[in-house]
């Protein structure tokens, strides 16, 4: 939720052009004052409740306050963004009259018919598509798996953004439901558990507490766990918010790794899971270790990393001859929330955004696109992922 005061200053006057634009377009086209009398009045209204919301305050404010804030800015750019849309197809309409030529109405006709549509898209986004889960089965070959670990089954959730959902524990319980019909041999979360503080986690502690695998539930934190994006009076504070979030998860009978390795057994055969804490790009900070977590990397032991920015395997694991790191598990893109098609505008942020992919020596990392939502309450595509990843042992 971080918007930079003159970045919304900047918006809001540019939709202001745009607003004045589609008003004078109203105006000369249009049989009935009336018409543009609304259009104009109910502009004006909605760029001074823009206004008010972008003064609100974000890092100080209730958590209703900044559910109530995401849901106002969403409902702008449904309306917003579908405005763009049309006003660039009249522009292009005018064209031919540059020539003296006459004006292609059926340019402003689909501009209108596409804006109605991404506005639908939007709200389906938002009110269906964001609690549609997804099950994806991955399989993952890895050489030198132990046999005994061929067929093991990792199911792997991720950003779930709890604040995001204020105290409505339905929909958490039904993927809860629908995670341990899997029956996976261990459950994995990859950090991202709240927006700001660890009370949002409180109402979800019952439902989240169900989960069970035979191995365990593990977990790690993301750069949403830390407390960063509030504002604390004290540091006292914020350590006794980390202290409640090390407590909750404990009570939920979760195994939250802090740059920590906990080993999977099957007879004489064993795996590690190694949970780092956050590492990532900037501007998040760096709370990890993977050293700490695990001092002989370049041994012979299957190793599985839960760390939860992807940027962590391409820096420090992707075709590193000194870390012998079979799968890396991570989130946190979300695949923006958006992907059609397989395309998501993620692949201009992040090289490695959603899925399988793999190094020259075989380090496989999995992004799973995660939940819940952050900053805009919908997906359009990319839907809540929960990811079934069986191992198996190379021939």
């Amino acid at each position: 939720m971080r918007l930079p005061i003159i970045t919304a200053i900047v918006f809001i006057l540019l939709n202001g052009v745009v607003d004045y634009c589609i008003y004078t377009i109203i105006k000369k086209r249009a049989k009935y004052r009336w018409e543009e009398k609304i259009y104009l009045w109910a502009s004006i209204i909605l760029a001074l409740l823009v206004i008010t919301v972008v003064s609100l305050p974000r890092r100080t404010g209730s958590d209703d306050s900044l559910v109530f804030i995401m849901w106002m800015l969403f409902g702008f750019l449904s309306i917003y963004i579908p405005k763009y849309v049309f006003l660039l197809s009249d522009i292009i309409a005018n064209i031919p009259c540059l020539f003296k030529r006459k004006r292609y109405n059926i340019i402003s006709w689909i501009g209108l018919g596409i804006s109605v549509i991404i506005c639908g898209l939007m709200w389906w986004g938002a009110l269906i598509n964001r609690y549609s889960i997804d099950v994806k089965e991955v399989e993952v070959t890895i050489d030198g798996l132990p046999e005994s670990f061929d067929g093991f089954r990792i199911v792997q959730i991720s950003d779930l953004h709890l604040g995001t959902y204020r105290d409505d524990t339905t929909y958490i319980s039904d993927l809860v439901a629908e995670i341990n019909n899997i029956k996976g041999d261990i459950i994995v979360f990859t950090g991202d558990i709240v927006n700001r503080n660890t009370d949002e986690l409180l109402p979800f502690v019952s439902s989240l507490s169900r989960m069970n695998a035979n191995d365990g539930v593990f977990s790690i934190l993301g750069n949403h766990d830390y407390g960063d994006y509030s504002d604390w009076n004290t540091i006292e504070e914020k350590v006794e918010n980390m202290s409640k979030m090390y407590d909750l998860q404990k009570s939920m009978n979760w195994r939250l790794l802090l740059n920590e390795t906990e080993y999977i057994y099957r007879n004489n055969d064993s795996i590690a899971i190694i949970g780092v804490e956050n590492v990532g790009d900037p501007p998040f900070k760096i709370y990890g270790s993977l050293e700490d977590a695990y001092i002989s990397l370049n041994d012979s032991v299957t190793k599985i990393l839960l760390t939860h920015n992807p940027a962590h395997w391409e820096r420090e694991i992707k075709d590193n001859k000194e870390k012998n790191i079979a799968l890396t598990l991570s989130g946190h893109t979300h695949a923006m929330q958006i992907e059609l098609l397989g395309f998501s505008p993620a692949i201009f942020r992040y090289k490695y955004w959603g899925g399988l992919y793999n190094d020259c020596k075989q380090q496989k990392l999995y992004v799973n696109s995660g939940i819940g939502t952050v900053a805009l309450p919908m997906r359009i595509g990319a839907t809540p992922e929960v990811t079934v990843i069986t191992l198996r042992a190379s021939k």
